[in-house]
C-alpha cells in the first residue's frame, strides 16, 4: 500500500492544537462546566421569579419583574430577572480566580441595575410631569439589549485579551455606502411595520404552527428585508462590473498539521484548479509540526501534479499562524492564495477569483464553503454556510462592510499581509484579523457566491465543539486587538457598527439556551398571570426568523435542496448557541478591569505592526 492509498482517520486527540485554547487568553473547558452553570442559572431564576410573585414583593414589583416604575401594557417574559440570573451563574463558572469571579459578577450586575434604574427613573419623571409612559414591552426589550451590551463589553474589559494595535485606517468615501444602508434600513422598517399592521390569515396560520409564536411578523421580517435589499444591491454591482481574464502567477500556502488522511485529496484538487486556471501555480505545503505522514504523502502527491508545482516546507514551531507566516515569507508571487488542508478547491475557483484583481481597489476575494455531505453535521452546515457566507457576507459587500473572509480559501495581494506584519500569532481569528485590516487600508473584500469549494465538517461532537469554541472566541480576540476601530475617531463602518454588532450578537447567542430554559420555566409555572407566556413563543425563538433567513439563502444561492435540512439546521443553531456559551466560559478573566479606550488616549500603542497577540 502506497502512502497515497492510506485512509487512516484522525483520532479525536489530534483535533487539539495550540490554537484550540491560546494559553495566554483561554483554557480548555471541561464538559461539565456549562451544564453545571445552567443548573445554577435555572435554580436562581426560578427562585427569583417565585419570590417576586409573593405578596411581600408583588406590591413592589407589580409587573412580575425587577421593574421600579409604572409602565403601560404587559410583557411576555421577566427579562431583567433572566439577565441577572445569567450574569450571576456565568460569573460563578467563568475561568477566573474566586475573587475574579466575584468582581466580574458584581461589575455586570451593578452596571445592569444602574442602567435599568436610570431607565425607570426617566419613565417615572415622564409619567409624573407629562402623564406619559414607556410601554412595558419597550422597557423589557431595552433591558435585554442592555444586558447583551453589558455582557459582551464587560467580557472584553475583564477577559485576558490580545494587546491593542494601531489599525491603519485610510479614509475612503463612505457616503454611498451610508446612503445605501440607510435606504435599506428604511425599506426594511416600512415593510415590517406595514405587514405587522395587517390582519392576515397567513399570520394567524403561522402563529398556530409556532412559526411566529405570538411575536409580531414585523419583528421577523426586518432583518430578512434588510439583508435581502443589500443582497440585491451586491448582485447588481456584480452584474454591471466587467472583469477581464486575468491569470498571473500565484502561490498557494497550505498550513498542515497531522493531515495525512486528506492532504493528498487537497493537493489533487488544487492541481485540477491550476489546470483550469492556466497560469503558473506554486503550492507550498507548510508542514506544521506534524507527527504523522503528512510530509511524505504531500511530497508524493506534489510529484504527481501535472499543472501545478509545489514543495513541502517544514515549520517546526506549532501554530497555524506560524505556518502561514512561513508561507508568506516563502511566496515569490504578486498574489497569495490561502487554502486550509481540509479544503478541496472547485475546478474554477482560481479562475473566477483572480478576475476580481483586475480592479486595483480589490484586496481580498473569497467564496462559499460547502460540506462534502454524508456526515453528522453536514446537512445543517450546508444551510449555515449559505446563510452566513452565501447571503450575509455577499449582502455586506454592497456597503463594503465585509469584516472577515474565512481562511479555508481566500486570495490576497501578497504585499498587503506583508505590509501589515503577517498573520497574528497566539490568538484565534487570524484570518478575520488580516481581512479586516486590509479592508481598513481602503481595499474591497469580495465574497462571490459562485466560488464554491468543499470544506471538511467535523464528524463528531468533540471535534465540532473544539472548532466552534475557537471560532466563537475569535470575535473577542479580534475586537480587542483592533479596538482602535471602535474607540478612535476614525469613521469606520466596521468599527462603529459591525464589530459592536458582532459582539452583541455573540452575547445574544451565548444567552439563547438559558433563555429557552427560562421561557420553559415561566411557561410551566405560570409566573406571569397577567400575560402568560405561550409555548409557541418559546419555539418561535428557535424557529421564526432563522427559518425565514434559511429559506431565502437557499433559494438565492440556487440550492433548494437545502430546504430539506431546515429541521436539522434549526436544531444545530441551538447546539451552536451552547458551544458559544462554552466558548465564553473558556475566556480567562482578570481581577482588574481594563479601560478599553485608555491605550488610545494615552497614545501608548506601538506604531510598528505587531505579529504576536
Amino acid at each position: 500500500m502506497t502512502l497515497l492509498e492510506r485512509t487512516d482517520q484522525r483520532s479525536e486527540i489530534t483535533f487539539l492544537s495550540v490554537d484550540s485554547a491560546p494559553k495566554r487568553f483561554a483554557g480548555l473547558v471541561p464538559q461539565w462546566r456549562a451544564p453545571a452553570m445552567l443548573i445554577v442559572f435555572s435554580g436562581l431564576s426560578v427562585t427569583l421569579m417565585w419570590m417576586i410573585n409573593q405578596s411581600y414583593l408583588a406590591d413592589i414589583f407589580p409587573h412580575h419583574d425587577l421593574v421600579f416604575s409604572t409602565y403601560e401594557g404587559k410583557h411576555s417574559i421577566a427579562i431583567r430577572i433572566f439577565v441577572l440570573s445569567f450574569f450571576v451563574a456565568f460569573s460563578a463558572f467563568s475561568s477566573a480566580s474566586p475573587l475574579g469571579r466575584v468582581l466580574f459578577g458584581l461589575d455586570m450586575v451593578v452596571s445592569f441595575l444602574l442602567i435599568c434604574t436610570i431607565l425607570d427613573i426617566a419613565n417615572a419623571v415622564l409619567l409624573r410631569n407629562f402623564g406619559l409612559s414607556y410601554s412595558l414591552h419597550f422597557a423589557e426589550i431595552a433591558s435585554g439589549l442592555i444586558g447583551f451590551v453589558i455582557f459582551s463589553f464587560k467580557l472584553l474589559e475583564r477577559g485576558r485579551m490580545p494587546d491593542r494595535i494601531r489599525v491603519e485606517h485610510r479614509p475612503v468615501k463612505i457616503g454611498r455606502a451610508v446612503v445605501r444602508l440607510l435606504v435599506c434600513i428604511s425599506i426594511a422598517a416600512i415593510v415590517a411595520l406595514y405587514v405587522g399592521s395587517l390582519d392576515l390569515v397567513a399570520v394567524a396560520y403561522l402563529r398556530q404552527w409556532t412559526l411566529l409564536g405570538g411575536i409580531g411578523p414585523g419583528v421577523f421580517l426586518f432583518l430578512p428585508c434588510l439583508f435581502g435589499s443589500l443582497y440585491i444591491l451586491a448582485i447588481y454591482d456584480w452584474l454591471i462590473t466587467k472583469r477581464a481574464d486575468f491569470r498571473p502567477p500565484v502561490s498557494i500556502i497550505v498550513p498542515a498539521h497531522n493531515e495525512q488522511y486528506i492532504i493528498a485529496n487537497t493537493i489533487r484538487a488544487m492541481d485540477r484548479a491550476a489546470r483550469h486556471y492556466g497560469g503558473d501555480v506554486h503550492i507550498l505545503i507548510m508542514n506544521n509540526n506534524s507527527a504523522d505522514d503528512t510530509k511524505a504523502i504531500a511530497e508524493q502527491a506534489l510529484q504527481a501534479c501535472t499543472s501545478a508545482k509545489g514543495t513541502v516546507i517544514d515549520v517546526p514551531r506549532p501554530g497555524k499562524s506560524n505556518a502561514l507566516n512561513a508561507g508568506l515569507d516563502a511566496a515569490q508571487t504578486e498574489f497569495l492564495v490561502r487554502v486550509d488542508a481540509d479544503t478541496q478547491l472547485g475546478e474554477d475557483n482560481l479562475t473566477r477569483a483572480m478576475r476580481y484583481f483586475t480592479d486595483p481597489a480589490v484586496g481580498v476575494v473569497g467564496g462559499v464553503p460547502v460540506p462534502p455531505g454524508g456526515a453528522l453535521f453536514d446537512r445543517a452546515r450546508l444551510l449555515e454556510v449559505l446563510v452566513k457566507h452565501g447571503f450575509y457576507s455577499v449582502a455586506m459587500g454592497a456597503v463594503n462592510g465585509v469584516v472577515g473572509i474565512p481562511g479555508m480559501f481566500v486570495v490576497y495581494r501578497t504585499e498587503h499581509p506583508r505590509y501589515l506584519g503577517g498573520f497574528v500569532e497566539g490568538m484565534n481569528g487570524e484570518d478575520t484579523d488580516i481581512s479586516l485590516r486590509i479592508g481598513e487600508l481602503g481595499y474591497h473584500s469580495v465574497v462571490d457566491p459562485r466560488i464554491r469549494y468543499v470544506s471538511e465538517v467535523p464528524a463528531s461532537y468533540t471535534h465540532m465543539r473544539e472548532q466552534r469554541m475557537r471560532w466563537f472566541r475569535s470575535i473577542y480576540h479580534i475586537s480587542s486587538r483592533c479596538r482602535d476601530l471602535i474607540y478612535s475617531d476614525c469613521l469606520s463602518l466596521r468599527g462603529k457598527l459591525i464589530l459592536p454588532y458582532m459582539l452583541i450578537n455573540s452575547a445574544r447567542r451565548a444567552m439563547l439556551v438559558p433563555l429557552i430554559l427560562f421561557g420553559a420555566f415561566d411557561f410551566y409555572f405560570g409566573f406571569n398571570p397577567q400575560s402568560p407566556l405561550i409555548w409557541q413563543a418559546i419555539v418561535a425563538v428557535m424557529v421564526g426568523a432563522p427559518a425565514i433567513m434559511a429559506v431565502m439563502a437557499a433559494l438565492l444561492n440556487g440550492m433548494p435542496k437545502g430546504l430539506l435540512a431546515i429541521p436539522e439546521y434549526l436544531t444545530f443553531r441551538v447546539l451552536r448557541a451552547y458551544f458559544t456559551l462554552e466558548s465564553m466560559l473558556s475566556i480567562s478573566i482578570k481581577e482588574d478591569r481594563e479601560n478599553l479606550a485608555r491605550a488610545y488616549l494615552r497614545n501608548i500603542v506601538p506604531n510598528k505592526p505587531q505579529r504576536v497577540a
